[in-house]
């Protein structure tokens, strides 16, 4: 798949899941994706337990990545409280984790990031009303989304990418068990999104949900979970987008 010129090729896959006793190596899929891509992006859950042990695992596999890397954490990378030392290795393997104030720019395209969070979607979208801890549970999401913002504030370039782990809105996620939609993202990072021109966004988190879907502004949405992606092309389970 050649580019148009003037145009990017985002290669995305998330949930890779890395662990430490697991034999399989994801360098064969790395040497891929840098044949069908410009940059590639990471949407979380790299890791299965967020060990130091599992994120140096990824490092040594992604040497085989000849391309720019770009990530963000997910749920499962903060599992054992180790993310810093997590986000250490990867940048120290040349990958850059994209947060608040650290973006990615590459032939006129800018990449801004955040892990997201949960609370629903739409008029279903949990409001901070009762006891304290649902409180913190909406605060823990309108942070995610303002720490989007700023990254997305501090980009100057023609095009932008938004990477996410947890989902923007509900149309990705269909698949999944409605129980537990809630759990899988929120409309507030669709709100960030659309107050700025995104051209494609990419996430990961819904194992069973739904490659493709739009945010109210209509800016293109991809979940590229490795495990959806396998079932829709077992030969190449990542997405490749043209920006």
């Amino acid at each position: 798949m050649s580019a148009k010129p003037d145009n990017l090729r985002v290669a995305a896959v998330g949930d890779l899941h890395v662990h430490q006793n697991s034999s399989e190596s994801l360098q064969l899929l790395f040497e891929k994706i840098s044949r069908s891509a410009d940059v590639l992006a990471l949407c979380g859950d790299l890791t299965q337990l967020g060990l130091p042990q599992e994120a140096e695992k990824l490092a040594t596999d992604l040497r085989a990545c000849r391309i720019p890397v770009v990530a963000v954490l997910g749920n499962h990378d903060y599992q054992s409280g180790q993310q810093e030392e997590v986000k250490k290795i990867l940048c120290n393997a040349k990958v850059v984790v994209l947060e608040e104030t650290e973006t990615f720019q590459l032939n006129g395209v800018g990449f801004a990031g955040a892990k997201g969070f949960g609370g629903g979607f739409d008029k279903h979208m949990l409001t901070p009303f009762g006891e304290e801890s649902i409180k913190h549970f909406v605060t823990e999401a309108v942070n995610e989304s303002l720490r989007l913002e700023v990254g997305l504030n501090g980009l100057r370039t023609d095009k932008t990418v938004v990477i996410l782990h947890y989902s923007p809105i509900a149309a990705t996620v269909v698949g999944e068990p409605p129980e537990i939609f809630p759990f899988l993202g929120s409309s507030r990072l669709a709100e960030t999104i659309d107050h700025f021109d995104v051209n494609a966004v990419f996430h990961g988190h819904a194992h069973h949900g739904t490659y493709e879907g739009k945010t109210m502004k209509g800016t293109p949405v991809y979940n590229c979970c490795m495990q959806l992606m396998q079932r829709i092309n077992p030969e190449q389970p990542f997405a490749v987008v043209e920006v």
